[in-house]
């Protein structure tokens, strides 16, 4: 996998020191986070009790030159409607963060590092592990 783009419960697991998750992005050549994965964790952390800490974690995997932010686009928002649909018709929603880091994946060509099981219902999309 050269691209990837983390999920939440991904960066969680590298902040933990999974040794998967922490595999998958030695090995990536690019990896990004979606501003509403940004979003989620920042949120989280300010309702945890090491918001500090885990800010300056976040910080640090930022640096690395491998990883990059990933701004919404207008092209995102397409993806994101074409499988907001998609999944509707077929009657398998998935929660709307999640779908946004769906289009957000596929977007930029990437593979999606998740623990999240409903992420394989989402058409064409790449998910990982």
């Amino acid at each position: 996998m050269k691209t990837i783009l983390l999920d939440t419960n991904a960066v969680s697991a590298f902040f933990r020191g999974d040794q998967r998750v922490l595999t998958m992005v030695a090995e990536a050549q690019h990896v990004y986070l979606s501003t509403i994965v940004m979003g989620e964790l920042l949120a989280g952390f300010q309702l945890g009790t090491q918001a500090a800490r885990n800010r300056a974690l976040l910080d640090k995997l930022l640096a690395c030159s491998t990883v990059a932010p990933l701004p919404l686009t207008t092209e995102t928002a397409d993806y994101y409607s074409r499988l907001f649909v998609a999944l509707r018709k077929a009657g398998r929603p998935i929660p709307t963060n999640d779908l946004w880091i769906a289009a957000h994946t596929m977007e930029c060509g990437a593979v999606l590092i998740t623990f999240d099981q409903h992420f394989h219902d989402v058409p064409g999309l790449r998910v990982a592990p």
